[in-house]
């Protein structure tokens, strides 16, 4: 397999961010895994590496070889949490997930504001429902009670 050609930035699996940042990846097999944001390009390429040593890649895959053992690479760069496209997907779907109850939180709060006869009837309703099922689980321990004495 052909080496892969070291970006811009002049380490592999390292990139530039429009804000300044340097964003290291690597990837495996056809999954993406994001490596996480670094201020350095140093550091960002420090990361690439330690995965790469957790993925068992081969030392002419790194960009230091001056790193001997996967012990040396995580003491240069802690373990980064991987984010893969299954971590993204999940991510999006609890974003969606939170706007549709900040929306029906706002349709809750103005039905609220517009009805306030319907709340008061709501919650006596429901202290009554609590009420009788309090009294009908009192009875039963009473009963229950007295059937074994």
């Amino acid at each position: 397999m052909p080496s892969r050609r070291r970006g811009s930035s002049g380490y592999r699996g390292v990139r530039e961010r429009p804000s300044g940042a340097f964003y290291a990846e690597i990837r495996s097999g056809d999954v993406c895994l994001g490596l996480g944001t670094f201020e350095t390009t140093h550091e960002a390429a420090r990361a690439y590496d330690a995965a790469a040593w957790h993925l068992q890649r081969p030392r002419a895959q790194m960009n230091f070889h001056d790193v001997l053992t996967r012990e040396q690479a995580q003491a240069v760069a802690s373990p980064p949490r991987l984010i893969t496209d299954q971590d993204r997907e999940e991510h999006r779907r609890r974003q969606r997930c939170l706007l549709i109850a900040e929306e029906d939180e706002r349709a809750m709060a103005e039905w609220r504001r517009r009805y306030p006869q319907d709340v008061a009837d709501e919650n006596t309703f429901w202290a009554e429902r609590t009420a009788r099922r309090r009294a009908e689980r009192a009875d039963r321990r009473r009963r229950k009670a007295l059937a074994i004495s």
